[in-house]
This record gives C-alpha cells, sequence and structure tokens, in this order.
C-alpha cells in the first residue's frame, strides 16, 4: 500500500480536496445544495473506486450515500460508516486560511472536514480502491455516508431501517475519533451516549425595571443559575434521581485495562490552559470521559446582553444542557428523569419547560471480538505498537441505532489526533495519519 499512495499522491490530493471544497454544512438550510453535491461527489469516487455499484438516497433530510462490492455471497462483509456533512466554519475570522479551500501546511491538511470525517472516510475509499485493483480484496464491503451525523442523524435510523436488507452485514468499521497519540495507538471499542435539552425559565410576563422589581420578583436567570448549580453536588454526582440506577459499574480487571493508556495530567491541563481538574469522585480524568456518565451547561442566555447597560429584571432565562451517557443508559429514560427533577426544583414565581432537543444511546464491542482483534494486528503493524482499547467520550448516537437495527456491533478504527481541533477553527489531519489509516485499513481486511 505505501507504494500505491506514493504513486497515486497527488491524485488522492486532488480527490480529497474536491470534496473539502464543498461547504457541506448540515445545520444551515443555505447549504442544502451543497450537501447533495457532496452526496454526488461521494458517489462517484466509490464507483470509481470499484463498488458495484453507488448511489445517492432520499431521506427526510440531508441524502445518503451507500455503494457496495460482493465478492462472494458467502464471505464476511463489512458495513463502513462514515459521514460528509461538517460542522459549521464559525467564527471564521480566526481561521489562518479559508476553511473551505484546503491548503497543505507543517505536514497537515487545514481544512473544515479535513478530519471529522472528510479526511477519515477518504482513508476507507482510498483502502478499498487499493484492495479491488491489486485483487486482495477477500471480504464484500458495503459503505453508508451520511450528511446529518453533526445534528444528531435525525433520519438515518428511519432510512436504515427500511433497508435493512441492504445492509445486512457482520460488523460495522468506523473512522470517525481519534487516537490517544500518534506514538500510542489506541482503538475505540465504545462511546457514549446522549441526552440534550433545552430549557425555558419563566417568571415576570415581561421584562421589568431592575430598580422598580428588584429584590421582590424573582429574578429567572438567578433562579435558572440556582437550579443549574443544583445539579451536580460536591462529589461531582449528578442529582437527579434514578440518573444512576442503570450506570454499570466496571470491575477492577476492566478499570485496570482501560488504565493502561498513558495521561499526563500535566500535559492535558497544558493543553487545555487550566490550572486543575475536576469531575466524578474516586474516578481519574480518562475514567471520567470514557467510563463514567457527565451533565453539563452548553450554552445559557436571557436578559440584555448587548453593548452597554440596560438595567432589567428579564421575564425569560435559557439553557441549553447535555448529558453524556454510559452503555445501558437510555437517553429518553434519562431526559424524562431530568424534566421532572429540573421542574421539581423551580422555586415559586417562576415557570419551566424542559424541551428535548436530541440524543442517542452509547455501545461497548467487546475486545473479545473478530474485528476487534482484526483492528488490533492492522494498527500493531503499521505502528510498530499494539494498540490500547479506549472508550470515547464523545457521542455518535446513530452507531447505537445501528447495532440494534442490524444486530451487528460497530468498531471506531479512528486516526484523528487532540491537536486537529475539529469543530473548532482551523481543523486539520495529519498526512502521516491520513497514510497509515489507509495502510491499517488494508491490513484489517488482510487480518479479518
Amino acid at each position: 500500500m505505501k507504494e500505491y499512495i506514493e504513486k497515486n499522491k497527488e491524485r488522492f490530493m486532488s480527490e480529497l480536496f474536491s470534496l473539502l471544497r464543498i461547504p457541506s454544512v448540515s445545520s444551515s438550510s443555505e447549504h442544502r445544495n451543497d450537501m447533495r453535491r457532496c452526496a454526488e461527489r461521494l458517489s462517484e469516487l466509490l464507483l470509481e473506486a470499484g463498488a458495484d455499484n453507488a448511489a445517492v438516497y432520499e431521506t427526510e433530510g440531508h441524502p445518503v450515500v451507500f455503494a457496495e462490492k460482493i465478492i462472494d455471497k458467502k464471505a464476511a462483509t463489512v458495513l463502513v460508516y462514515g459521514h460528509y456533512d461538517v460542522q459549521p466554519a464559525d467564527p471564521v475570522d480566526l481561521w489562518e486560511s479559508d476553511p473551505f479551500e484546503p491548503v497543505i501546511r507543517d505536514g497537515a491538511i487545514y481544512a473544515r472536514g479535513a478530519d471529522d470525517d472528510k479526511g477519515q472516510l477518504f482513508m476507507h475509499l482510498k483502502a478499498f480502491e487499493y484492495l479491488v485493483k491489486s485483487g486482495k480484496l477477500n471480504h464484500n464491503v458495503k459503505f453508508i455516508f451520511e450528511g446529518e451525523e453533526e445534528i444528531g442523524s435525525p433520519s438515518l435510523a428511519k432510512w436504515a431501517e427500511s433497508h435493512k436488507e441492504m445492509l445486512r452485514a457482520d460488523d460495522i468499521l468506523v473512522s470517525d475519533t481519534t487516537m490517544i497519540d500518534e506514538s500510542v495507538p489506541s482503538i475505540n471499542c465504545g462511546m457514549r451516549g446522549l441526552a440534550y435539552v433545552e430549557v425555558e425559565v419563566t417568571g415576570p410576563d415581561k421584562d421589568l425595571h431592575s430598580g422598580h422589581y428588584g429584590g421582590a420578583v424573582v429574578n429567572p436567570i438567578n433562579a435558572l443559575c440556582s437550579m443549574i448549580s443544583s445539579l451536580i453536588d460536591e462529589n461531582g454526582r449528578i442529582t437527579v434521581k434514578g440518573f444512576y440506577d442503570d450506570v454499570i459499574e466496571l470491575d477492577p480487571q476492566e478499570r485496570a485495562m482501560l488504565a493502561k493508556a498513558p495521561f499526563d495530567e500535566s500535559e492535558y491541563k497544558r493543553f487545555l490552559g487550566v490550572d486543575a481538574v475536576r469531575g466524578e469522585k474516586g474516578y481519574t480524568t480518562m475514567e471520567r470521559t470514557g467510563i463514567r456518565p457527565c451533565l453539563d451547561v452548553n450554552g445559557i442566555w436571557g436578559g440584555y446582553t448587548g453593548e452597554g447597560a440596560k438595567t432589567v429584571l428579564p421575564s425569560k432565562a435559557y439553557a441549553k444542557i447535555s448529558m453524556r451517557l454510559v452503555p445501558a443508559q437510555d437517553f429518553e429514560k434519562i431526559t424524562e428523569l431530568f424534566a421532572k427533577h429540573f421542574e421539581s426544583i423551580a422555586p415559586e414565581g417562576v415557570k419551566v419547560k424542559v424541551k428535548p432537543c436530541h440524543g442517542g444511546n452509547g455501545f461497548l464491542t467487546p475486545v473479545s471480538s473478530k474485528v476487534y482483534k482484526a483492528a488490533s494486528k492492522a494498527i500493531k503493524e503499521v505502528y510498530g505498537i499494539e494498540p490500547v482499547p479506549n472508550r470515547g467520550g464523545g457521542s455518535i448516537p446513530i452507531l447505537a441505532d445501528l447495532q440494534k437495527i442490524l444486530g451487528i456491533n460497530p468498531l471506531l478504527m479512528g486516526f484523528g489526533l487532540e491537536r486537529d481541533t475539529i469543530h473548532s477553527p482551523n481543523e486539520s489531519y495529519l498526512l502521516s495519519q491520513l497514510f497509515k489509516g489507509m495502510e491499517s485499513i488494508v491490513l484489517f481486511y488482510k487480518y479479518y
């Protein structure tokens, strides 16, 4: 594969850049045509790579791209999942170059989607192309690339349910996550789920003069801040009644295996620009972001936020709150528990609404599985060191849906790094990781 990469490197960059130049921002209606353009371009690249067929399918939202190569109906089948939608580029003025005009600097591609997830799904296209053209593909491969992952995949589960036979496979392979480090490769065998809500607290029926009414009427912002503050206790545990009922405690052996992943807390704090870490008592920082649930306020607003002063006691206050969940916690149940709890702690003088936004469940793939073992052998051969198992703190809710619908496990064989700053300005992807990813995927099929 190394020789094939070297021979075709210029073409690879041209093809990847053709995807990166398309502003496929799923959250913005003005980019609807761009979403279709990107889907159609992927379909073209899949056919050129050697797929038997590739097509763009309609959903209730943005289109899905499906392709397949059937070598032998009796052979094992891998379903490759990826997403072609990207986050908005804002704030654009913090980018050092145009987010949708990819450039190579210091050995990395800089563009929105360079890592998440166009660069990583592109590795699968080129590994597949090599295997087909060299006659080394011994398994059936199916591809499903969606355009709504960044907005919670609202349409894909329903589409997958109605196309269950077409998607039938033995395992799901995904590259949409990070490794611990270039020198410490890892495989993500599980991810947390997500419950995301928006809360509204209403006091008086209109904004009031804070001098005339301050101290006599409940201020919704004050009330909201107090309510939010009570959601986590002094030990870092979430106070919602029943929240931990379905949390499975890991035994000491499992915790010891996950603890093999190297972690430098000083470097972690330096990278984040903080002087302390905190979280649930009795767990390490790595455990807090992998095997334990958490609750965070993602946004809070209300009243006057413009330039200068306006002495107003606001009518309403709002917050967006996310809860990361571990496998076995059901996001719909957690959302319901949260709503009941939040309404119950509202002080007299305000009314509360909790609006469920989106969510999904977590998943776990055993390290004893065929798919994990194949990925581990492949990465060890490329990186020269056995990868450590890891659990991702983030969420790709659709993978739990696909696991349930198709009855097969997903494995996250990601090659991104923290330095890639996905979702932020100046997103990038190291060329070395792009090419090592291609090599590893080729070897995955050899060992699978």
